[in-house]
């Protein structure tokens, strides 16, 4: 009498696990990447030795071709005192960080510092401006 096993061994291997995991990942991956953005305005700051720094209380950037931008939004000329007086309403002492391209001239950030002292006169508040620079190499 022969004894047989009945279950047979298979040489196959399944796949469908495994690709389910891979495409988990690519997801998560895909996801938290596009979720990391320090700079979505691409600037050429001007380089500097000193290193202040300041807690930042709102970014304005001013980009090569002289567009003004409250947090990533585009603002004209015309409406930099509304747009920054809204995002600072109810601060006293805040730090308007101006990142500024190099080439931009010298005239549209006194008009940002400007607009700064507007809002400091018309609301009695001490909110100062800070110029964003890179490392010098």
């Amino acid at each position: 009498m022969a004894i047989r096993s009945r279950n047979k061994i298979s040489a196959e291997f399944s796949t469908a696990s495994m690709s389910d995991l891979v495409f988990l990942l690519l997801i998560f991956f895909m996801l938290t990447s596009t979720l990391i953005s320090p700079n979505a305005i691409k600037l050429l700051l001007p380089s500097s030795t000193s290193k202040t720094m300041a807690k930042q209380s709102l970014t304005v950037y001013i980009d090569a071709s002289n567009h003004y931008f409250v947090e990533e939004t585009p603002v004209s000329q015309d409406f930099l005192v509304e747009a920054i007086g809204n995002k600072l309403q109810g601060q006293q002492d805040a730090s308007v960080v101006l990142r500024a391209d190099q080439s931009v001239p010298v005239q549209y950030v006194v008009t940002l510092i400007d607009a700064v002292n507007k809002i400091n006169d018309l609301t009695q508040t001490r909110h100062k401006v800070i110029l964003a620079t890179k490392p010098l190499k």
